[in-house]
């Protein structure tokens, strides 16, 4: 067993009990907060996306130990280093996540994460299995130059989404002064939300002081209820359409370019973002 997935594994009825717990306290709750299909599409989706990272780290660990041989430290594992590759991690994704909704590629696999109409703890399942493809990957290799181990760095890679998986959720306002700090289910709501003054804000993964630093920060309007989705009018709880839905977009776009540049562009350049429908809201990509 990879040790990445051992820990997610050994989380997983804690996240499962967190879910049944939000579905009891809001079963009466109108608008529903979970809908039977969306969570089992939830559901099928993180087994897709587990399959598709241990074959990936299976096939990429001996490219990640190359790599590694060229280290420029030689970084042993105590409280104060365990504490940087946290940090650097966490700023990494910060980049990682950012880049996902600015550059096509990379929302191609992200946008399965924004498309439910729902936010419960079960959309934090709610991944691609075509990460791989799309290189999230590519965005840990700087931590493996500076000298911190394959195994360490995914190890503090799955530390920080099994945290992920706790701000998905409606059931908590806010965390008072800890906002200042973390990203809390109030900041990741806004993250998830369709209102154009919400759409691509708040990146951060545990922490949201880089939101922060680099002004992608919004917070949380009692004025301005969050509404879910992405501004296509994209409807499925398929696993497969979900997954596929951006592929198959991008895909037929490539078919109509006439250069290279173009090309280029429509593979590497900003989300094509349709225009909503007038009974839908606009939404996060």
């Amino acid at each position: 067993m990879i040790p990445v997935e051992l820990i997610l594994l050994v989380l997983s009825p804690v996240f499962l009990g967190f879910i049944g717990w939000e579905w009891y306290r809001a079963r009466h709750a109108t608008p529903a907060l979970y809908r039977w299909q969306d969570t089992l599409a939830n559901a099928v989706l993180a087994l897709l996306h587990q399959g598709s990272d241990m074959l990936a780290l299976l096939l990429l660990m001996p490219f990640f130990l190359w790599l590694h041989q060229f280290r420029l430290f030689d970084i042993e594992l105590s409280v104060a280093t365990i504490t940087i590759a946290f940090l650097l991690q966490d700023f990494l994704y910060y980049w990682f996540h950012r880049a996902s909704h600015h550059v096509r590629w990379l929302w191609a696999s992200h946008v399965a994460h924004h498309s439910s109409r729902l936010m419960n703890f079960s959309t934090a399942f709610r991944q691609s299995l075509t990460y791989p493809l799309s290189g999230m990957w590519l965005f840990w290799t700087p931590m493996m130059l500076a000298g911190f181990t394959p195994t360490v760095v995914f190890a503090v890679v799955a530390l920080n989404l099994a945290f992920q998986f706790f701000v998905h959720t409606q059931a908590v306002r806010s965390l008072g002064v800890l906002e200042w700090l973390f990203n809390t289910p109030s900041h990741h709501r806004v993250h998830h939300a369709c209102n154009p003054v919400y759409i691509d804000k708040n990146f951060g993964g545990v922490l949201i002081i880089w939101d922060r630093l680099f002004g992608s920060f919004v917070a949380e309007r009692d004025d301005e209820p969050c509404r879910y989705g992405i501004t296509d009018d994209f409807h499925s709880d398929n696993p497969l359409t979900i997954t596929f839905y951006e592929w198959r977009r991008m895909g037929r776009d490539c078919l109509t370019q006439s250069s290279l540049r173009s090309l280029g562009r429509t593979l590497f350049g900003a989300p094509v973002k349709s225009a909503p429908s007038e009974h839908q809201a606009p939404s996060a990509d």
